[in-house]
Formats: C-alpha cells, sequence, structure tokens
C-alpha cells in the first residue's frame, strides 16, 4: 500500500542530533538545516514532534539551531540507541495517536536505524528524511537508509515532506511555510 504523508497523521521525530555528535557527522550542516526547517515547518503546522537526547551527559543536549525553536517538553533522553528501547519514549509516541512517523537525526546507521525498525516492527508508517539524517561516513549513511528501505520505511527528502504537509498552494500556511522552500 502507498501512503501519502498527511500532516494530521503525524509525529515528527528528531533522533539525538546533540552538541558534540553533530559536528562529527559528514554532511551534518545540510541534514542540520533540513532538520531547522522541518521543524519549523511542523510547528507552524501543527505536527506534534518529539526530540530524543542520547545520554546528555556525555554527549550534550540537542544543538542550539534546533533547542531554540523547540518546546523542552516535547525532549526525550535515552540510554538505549533505540528511542522504543524506553518504555517512556514508547507511551509518549503511542499517546499521541499519530501513525505516521517521520524520522530524521543522527546516527543514520545507529539511533535512526534502531528506532525506525522498533517503529516499523510497532506498526507504524514510517518516513525516513534522506537529506535530514547523517552518519560520520557516506557508506554507513547510505547503508542505513538502504537496510531501513529494505525493511519497509519510505525514504523521502525534506521538500516532500513539506510538500505533502501542505497539500496545496495558496493557502495561508503554504504561504507561511513557502519561505523554508525558497
Amino acid at each position: 500500500m502507498t501512503h501519502r504523508i498527511k500532516a494530521s497523521d503525524c509525529l515528527f521525530f528528531v533522533v539525538d542530533i546533540q552538541q558534540k555528535l553533530a559536528p562529527a557527522m559528514t554532511e551534518g550542516t545540510v541534514a542540520l538545516a533540513n532538520n531547522v526547517k522541518l521543524l519549523q515547518a511542523a510547528i507552524e503546522l501543527d505536527v506534534p514532534y518529539l526530540v530524543s537526547e542520547q545520554y546528555p551527559k556525555g554527549i550534550g543536549h540537542t544543538v542550539d539551531e534546533l533547542a531554540s525553536l523547540i518546546d523542552k517538553s516535547f525532549v526525550v533522553e535515552k540510554m538505549t540507541f533505540s528511542c522504543l528501547g524506553e518504555d517512556h519514549i514508547r507511551k509518549v509516541i503511542s499517546q499521541t495517536g499519530k501513525k505516521q512517523i517521520i524520522v530524521s537525526g543522527m546516527e543514520t546507521h545507529v539511533c535512526v536505524l534502531q528506532t525506525v525498525l522498533d517503529l516499523l516492527n510497532a506498526g507504524y508508517q514510517v518516513f525516513v528524511v534522506a537529506d535530514s539524517v547523517a552518519s560520520r561516513t557516506n557508506a554507513n549513511k547510505e547503508l542505513g537508509l538502504g537496510r531501513m528501505r529494505q525493511c519497509g520505511a519510505q525514504i523521502v527528502t525534506t521538500e516532500m515532506v513539506l510538500f505533502e504537509w501542505l497539500e496545496r498552494a495558496g493557502t495561508a500556511e503554504f504561504k507561511k511555510v513557502l519561505p523554508l522552500i525558497k
């Protein structure tokens, strides 16, 4: 079955874009810029979001560019690589009632991959934003994306998500989000 992304059915999930991790990523600045766009659009379009932080004592908190936009009550800490390895995160996701999860973050082949596999196993429709994820090497990123695709995740881009969230031009929402696309 082909699934279109619908803003009303989505949760945007940003995985571990943290202070000590982000600088080590290949093409990390591109991924970060796209995450900022997605987060700004999610906030504008009332798409709920969640931001995970892997062991923030050691890796630091979410990078400033994103932290300045987020409501701290939507930040969840974890020790497991998969976000769903933590009961409290699994419950938060379930309580949103959303069936489509848009996933971005770092590292593609570790925490993003394991989270996506667990989301798929839990029955969610999962969309991984290829230009909003990063790893220390391109090979790890590409292999992680390939494995997620093989397991049933849909691989998308930032613009695909934005335009599917918007659905149509000429609306007030479109005019607000358009500067993020230009």
